[in-house]
């Protein structure tokens, strides 16, 4: 009963991958954006950089931390 696997819920590696392209795909898109229409000034900052910046970068390192350490079923 103590070899089961810890991970058995968790995302599948295949999972891990598609989050990872999509962190990828969703910082290249903010980058194209803030390049084409400049940095945005004031409280707007915090919407269009901050959080976007911080989702997609938790779902990048999440998932390249766990497929490094094949915490995956």
């Amino acid at each position: 009963m103590t070899e089961r696997n810890a991970y058995r819920f968790g995302p599948t590696r295949r999972e891990l991958w598609f989050w990872l392209c999509v962190s990828l795909g969703g910082l290249a898109v903010l980058s194209a954006a803030l390049f084409h229409l400049g940095l945005p000034d004031g409280p707007a900052l915090a919407e269009v950089v901050v959080v976007p910046v911080g989702v997609f970068g938790f779902l990048g390192g999440r998932s390249v931390k766990r497929l490094i350490r094949r915490q995956h079923p």
